[in-house]
């Protein structure tokens, strides 16, 4: 009877990067890392930079949403650092994120099925990453600046201002490349926002009936759509990032004189 040879495969190693993995990992992290440097390093830029004009007509960066410059001129910080401290605490605390720059930047672990870079599993019990906890608390901050981001999004159809760099321009309702950019981004983070898993929870959690009463029934209507937004978590949170970039890049490149808006008030 011929002997049948098995190849057994050498134990898996632990420790630090280790893994059985042959594919290319790394790319991921290494894409998120970078990422996440260029729009929280370009944002922390940005609420720095309220003297590189930020407004023009009735376009307002997203960074400056809601409007509070030349209430607070007498001090030393931007009025953008009393407005950023919400949106950025909803994203740093976002169950997606934590994922991500957990991986990117903490490499615990940098991917599935590869070494942590620490030796046991801590969690998010103790100090400082019990703090995750207060995404609950951003998300209800997160879901009034959607209502404050529309609000500047159609306020980027009507011009108010007669003279723009000493020159007339026209007034009233009109339409501009960048009322359409308003509009996008303001689109992207309500999509980001209200496909929450937090508020998924908010607004379908702690039921046991969704067919108990005309509430509850309203309530798993509103928790299926979120729910199916929900799938698209990810690609809402990379796409909304990418629309506060341009739109402030945008708005700050017109306001400064170096591109020209296209609209129908014949000026800037």
């Amino acid at each position: 009877m011929a002997q049948v040879q098995q190849a057994i495969s050498p134990p898996h190693r632990l420790g630090f990067l280790e893994t059985l993995r042959k594919d290319r990992w790394w790319v991921e992290p290494a894409l998120v890392f970078l990422g996440l440097s260029v729009f929280f390093g370009w944002l922390t830029i940005s609420a720095f930079l309220d003297k590189w004009e930020f407004e023009i007509g009735p376009y307002l960066s997203p960074v400056y949403e809601p409007k509070l410059h030349g209430t607070f001129d007498a001090f030393w910080f931007s009025p953008a650092l009393l407005i950023l401290w919400i949106p950025a605490g909803f994203r740093i605390t976002c169950y997606y994120y934590r994922r991500a720059y957990y991986r990117s930047y903490f490499l615990s672990p940098p991917g599935c099925a590869v070494g942590d870079v620490g030796k046991s599993y801590k969690g998010e019990a103790g100090f400082p990453l019990i703090l995750q906890n207060a995404h609950r608390f951003f998300m209800y901050g997160a879901l009034v600046f959607v209502v404050l981001l529309w609000y500047g999004a159609i306020r980027g159809f009507y011009n108010t201002d007669e003279l723009i760099d000493g020159q007339a321009v026209e007034t009233g309702f009109g339409i501009g490349l960048g009322s359409m950019v308003l509009v996008l981004n303001a689109f992207l983070l309500m999509m980001y926002t209200f496909s929450c898993h937090s508020l998924r929870h908010f607004v379908g959690g702690g039921l046991d009936c969704f067919s108990c009463s005309k509430w509850t029934r309203a309530r798993k209507r509103v928790w299926d759509y979120v729910s199916l937004w929900n799938q698209s978590h990810r690609f809402w949170a990379w796409t909304s990032l990418v629309g506060v970039l341009a739109t402030d890049i945008y708005i700050r490149l017109v306001a400064n004189g170096h591109i020209t808006d296209p609209n129908t008030w014949s000026g800037f």
